[in-house]
């Protein structure tokens, strides 16, 4: 009988940077909702037009005031673990192996038609495959741009400067939900390609190491 083979997949910095990630944004996803329900609306405050009634138990925070403090505080861990993750990748030059480039075109329809078509499985050369390389990249540019906005919102006076170069407050306001609804998509893909990878893709995650049968 064969041994499975390990390998060394995720470094510290990676998995330290991915479960800060992930906690802080359920925080701030959960409260944002909370702060979004006070004003369910994209345009003028008179006359006010609610988007969508939003049910209570999707929001943490109770009221606004007390979700608009969970939400800037887990912003700062958010942000900052964003940061140095981004550090760490052009450090380290591991960002080859995560960020999606021009060669990866071509292999994300293989990949999508074996994962819902049944299609033959496409050879594994990299540690990601194209199409997860496409939603982590996607997942980068999503958090980015949940930052920026965040801070145009946060110190609109401030930062008048960055308000207008992202359209006005409004639009800020609306780029910054849909920012939030991107990165909610994100989440139920990226457990789904967990679960098919196998319960040592995710406990990889927590020790670094990848058992290969």
């Amino acid at each position: 009988m064969i041994a499975p083979q390990a390998r060394y997949e995720h470094p510290y910095v990676v998995r330290l940077c991915h479960w800060l990630s992930a906690i802080s944004l359920s925080v701030m996803i959960g409260s944002g909702i909370e702060i979004f329900r006070a004003f369910p609306s994209f345009g003028a405050k008179i006359p006010q037009h609610d988007l969508v009634e939003v049910p209570s138990w999707l929001a943490f925070g109770g009221w606004l005031g007390g979700a608009l403090q969970l939400h800037l505080t887990f912003m700062w861990l958010f942000a900052g673990s964003g940061a140095l993750y981004v550090i760490y990748q052009i450090w380290s030059r591991n960002y080859r192996q995560v960020l999606f480039a021009r060669p990866d075109v071509r292999g994300v329809w293989p990949v999508l038609r074996h994962y819902f078509f049944f299609g033959p499985k496409p050879r594994v050369v990299e540690s990601y495959n194209p199409l997860q390389k496409l939603a982590y990249t996607t997942a980068i540019v999503l958090g980015m741009l949940s930052v920026l906005t965040g801070v145009a919102l946060y110190k609109p006076v401030q930062f008048q400067w960055l308000v207008w170069l992202l359209g006005g407050f409004q639009w800020v306001r609306f780029e910054h939900f849909v920012a939030m609804i991107g990165l909610l998509s994100f989440i139920p893909g990226h457990v789904v390609m967990v679960a098919i990878h196998g319960w040592s893709n995710f406990a990889s995650m927590f020790s670094g190491w990848k058992s290969e049968a």
